[in-house]
């Protein structure tokens, strides 16, 4: 109540920066805590520090950590003469641009041929079995398949990454096309639109709000194929370490790892709420946290 108050008065400026700490200082208290319980494990003698190293443990001697990061891929293991934080954003870069390249394509080629689908009946009842079938693959399964036709490098963990989106946003597309409600059709057919408005004026910005939330549920498993694709050796990044971690049975550079891709994909995922925000303009605010 006293919070409410106290925001009610402020100045615009002050509500404005109080908006952007809040989310902060949550984030921020939540991570704390986490990291509370962990130290707390480790000073109890719960925890093994050998096998669950606490963070003031593996990022006591940062420099070390960085001497296995390689952002050419061409090396197995440390570099004698020590690595530096360039060569740690550089692994996170190529495994960011591996992450991004994957979501852009599968989300762009699943909206147009879920829209597709729909729009051509023809073509609708050829494809629609053949997604249908391809869906409940992994795409570890495909990792074999990628490695035969796209060889070792970029492309296979890019491919990866597009299975990975492309199916679920395929037919998560087929089902918010069909959820759109009848009211809305028959408004535009009222109102004189073509086939072609109605889905270009009506249909697209009705489904779009519910596929970014999809995309954003698959950003992790994305993130989760992308490591899988690079652990077997498909290109230099952030899986490609964690592997080399676990092979020399380096537990602090394994948690390092996991706390570098744990950052990263919060930011991704905060990157893409910033695009939803931006793309779907004509979307307002969420009422709930009002209550």
């Amino acid at each position: 109540m006293s919070g409410n108050i106290s925001r009610t008065h402020a100045t615009p400026v002050a509500r404005k920066m109080l908006g952007y700490l809040e989310p902060v200082l949550w984030s921020l208290a939540s991570i704390a805590i986490f990291v509370g319980f962990w130290e707390l494990a480790w000073w109890r003698g719960w925890a093994n520090p050998l096998l669950l190293p606490p963070p003031h443990i593996f990022l006591a001697n940062l420099p070390d950590q960085f001497r296995f990061f390689d952002p050419g891929g061409t090396r197995a293991g440390a570099l004698s003469s020590g690595g530096s934080i360039f060569s740690v954003l550089g692994v996170i870069a190529w495994s960011s641009i591996r992450v991004t390249a994957g979501l852009a394509l599968g989300f762009a080629l699943s909206l147009a041929v879920g829209l597709a689908i729909r729009y051509f009946r023809i073509f609708g009842k050829l494809i629609l079995p053949l997604i249908t079938m391809l869906a409940p693959i992994s795409p570890v399964a495909w990792l074999p398949v990628a490695v035969f036709i796209f060889g070792i490098g970029n492309p296979p963990a890019i491919f990866l990454v597009f299975i990975a989106v492309f199916f679920i946003m395929t037919l998560a597309t087929l089902s918010q096309i069909d959820n759109v409600p009848h009211s809305y059709i028959q408004l535009a057919q009222i109102m004189g639109c073509s086939k072609r408005q109605i889905y270009r004026h009506v249909i697209l910005p009705a489904i779009l709000p519910e596929l970014f939330v999809t995309l954003r549920m698959n950003l992790f498993a994305a993130w989760m194929v992308v490591l899988i694709a690079e652990a077997v050796g498909v290109g230099s990044g952030l899986g490609q370490v964690t592997m080399m971690a676990r092979n020399t049975f380096n537990a602090s550079l394994v948690f390092f790892t996991m706390t570098l891709i744990g950052i990263t994909g919060f930011a991704f995922d905060q990157g893409l709420r910033y695009v939803q925000r931006k793309v779907l303009w004509w979307v307002g605010p969420s009422t709930v946290r009002g209550l």
